[in-house]
C-alpha cells in the first residue's frame, strides 16, 4: 500500500479488540512519525503510553475533573492510549501555535501509521484534557498541554470502521484573491 492508499483507507475506529501493538512496535513506529515538519528541529511534543491499570488511573482522574463520584470508564475501551503533549520549547522563531502543529502533526502521523499497521485508533479529546486532575496524572509540566489520546487496540473481524463523508477538494481549495483591476 502506498502512502496516498493508506491515507485514503483510514478509519477511526471507536470499538476495538483487547489486541495492542508492543512496546517495540509502538517505539518504531513514533520514531517514524516523529519525522513530520518540525521548523527548527525542536521536537516540541511527547507522547505517555497508558496501559494496564494506567488507564484505571485516568479514569479517576477524569471523574475528578468531571465532579463524577464513579471513575470514568472511557479509558478502558481500548488496551493502549497514548496521550500527545504538546511540549513548548523556548524559540524566537517557531511561535506556540506551530510547537503545537507539530505535536498534532506526529499525532496524526502515528494514527496513520498504527492504522497501515494494522491497528484500530481513534483521536480522543475532551473538555477536560485541560483539567487540573489530568495534567497532574500525567505528569504534565508548566509548558506542556495535553492535546488528546490515541485510543489503539486490535480491529475487530467483520466489523466496519465508522462512516466518513467524502472531502469535497473542490469547496475547500481556492486561490489567491487576485487584486481587482483599476
Amino acid at each position: 500500500m502506498n502512502a496516498l492508499e493508506a491515507v485514503r483507507a483510514r478509519q477511526s475506529w471507536s470499538k476495538v479488540t483487547d489486541d495492542a501493538p508492543s512496546r517495540d512496535e509502538l517505539l518504531t513506529l513514533v520514531a517514524a512519525a516523529g519525522r513530520v515538519a518540525d521548523h527548527s528541529s525542536l521536537r516540541p511534543w511527547r507522547l505517555i503510553e497508558l496501559r494496564g491499570s494506567d488507564r484505571e488511573v485516568l479514569g479517576a482522574a477524569i471523574a475528578k475533573a468531571e465532579g463524577d463520584k464513579s471513575p470514568s470508564t472511557k479509558p478502558l475501551r481500548a488496551p493502549l492510549l497514548i496521550a500527545v503533549v504538546a511540549s513548548y520549547r523556548k524559540s524566537d522563531k517557531v511561535p506556540r501555535w506551530e510547537q503545537e502543529a507539530v505535536a498534532s502533526g506526529v499525532a496524526h502521523m502515528l494514527s496513520l501509521l498504527l492504522d497501515e499497521a494494522g491497528w484500530g485508533v481513534l483521536w480522543r479529546t475532551g473538555r477536560y484534557t485541560r483539567s487540573k486532575a489530568i495534567a497532574k496524572a500525567h505528569g504534565i509540566g508548566k509548558n506542556e498541554e495535553l492535546l488528546g489520546w490515541l485510543y489503539v487496540g486490535g480491529k475487530p473481524h467483520g466489523k466496519k470502521p465508522g462512516r466518513r463523508k467524502p472531502v469535497d477538494a473542490r469547496a475547500l481549495v481556492t486561490r489567491m484573491p487576485q487584486p481587482k483591476k483599476k
